[in-house]
């Protein structure tokens, strides 16, 4: 099954059904379930920004599942859109440039076995 590993606490924010986009520089064609794993990268800004909300943060494993259901260009329109569903986790920022990966169905998933992570989309069994 396809993976992408994400710094925490995107992660975690995904699998817990918090974020609902994932912000890329780079297009994918790929629809469909999608392995959320959790890199030994922390986003410190970010872990202080979510601080509240009290989740874990587990590195080096998979998480969790999702479904991408859309891949969106950026632009300030969508920026906007996007800002305005959950401001907190997104911010301010109208002026993101990339795509947008469209996320549902999120699924925590309690996976021990640690894994290193990878740049890209890549592929593992379980």
């Amino acid at each position: 099954m396809k993976v992408i590993t994400l710094k925490q606490p995107w992660a975690s924010l995904i699998v817990n059904g918090y974020k609902k986009y994932e912000f890329r520089f780079w297009k994918t064609n790929y629809r469909g379930e999608l392995y959320i794993h959790a890199g030994k990268g922390i986003d410190k800004e970010g872990m202080k920004r979510v601080e509240s909300l009290n989740l874990k943060y587990p590195k080096s494993r998979i998480i969790g599942k999702v479904i991408i259901e859309d891949c969106i260009e950026l632009n300030d329109k969508v920026n906007k859109k996007i800002n305005s569903e959950n401001e907190f986790i997104y911010g301010k920022d109208i002026n993101r440039k990339g795509y947008a990966w469209v996320i549902k169905e999120s699924e925590l998933l309690n996976i021990e076995k640690e894994i290193n992570g990878k740049l890209g989309l890549w592929n593992i069994e379980l």
